[in-house]
């Protein structure tokens, strides 16, 4: 299917995407706030740049839009036009996400993704900003088409 929008509407659309500061990050930011923790922004000499970062602690956060990291959610969407550009480039974000998070973890970081569709549940996602705090939960949680999901690595 052939984009339905002229290459320079287009262009200006992406241009005016945001990789920075978008809503999921920012609750995050907040809630982190609102715990007492306090935290570094988006360091350039870390890979991925990271949207929080714990210096003392050695952690991580990524802040995850679901399209964007091809989250398997309801938000998350396939592309209808254009698939021969878009099918390729959210595979490459995939894999380097996933090469990032196993070099940060090697340099000894602890990773956290939080994914856009995460951030609509408060509670549910304090709990898992509790990673290594105390009192600390058994896992972490992950929220996915409203059911409840333990993920991998506990915070």
């Amino acid at each position: 299917m052939a984009d339905k929008i002229d290459p320079v509407r287009r262009s200006a659309n992406m241009r005016a995407i945001r990789s920075q500061h978008m809503k999921p990050e920012m609750m995050v930011r907040q809630l982190i706030h609102g715990m007492g923790y306090r935290y570094r922004l988006h360091r350039q000499n870390l890979l991925g740049k990271p949207d929080i970062v714990f210096l003392s602690r050695k952690k991580i956060i990524f802040v995850h839009g679901c399209f964007w990291h091809s989250h398997e959610c309801g938000m998350a969407h396939k592309p209808k036009s254009n698939l021969d550009y878009w099918i390729p480039k959210l595979g490459r974000n995939k894999e380097r996400d996933a090469e990032n998070v196993a070099e940060l973890e090697k340099q000894g970081w602890g990773v956290l993704i939080v994914w856009e569709c995460e951030t609509k549940y408060h509670e549910i996602l304090k709990q898992k900003l509790l990673w290594g705090s105390k009192p600390k939960p058994a896992k972490s949680l992950t929220v996915c088409n409203n059911s409840i999901i333990t993920s991998r690595q506990p915070i």
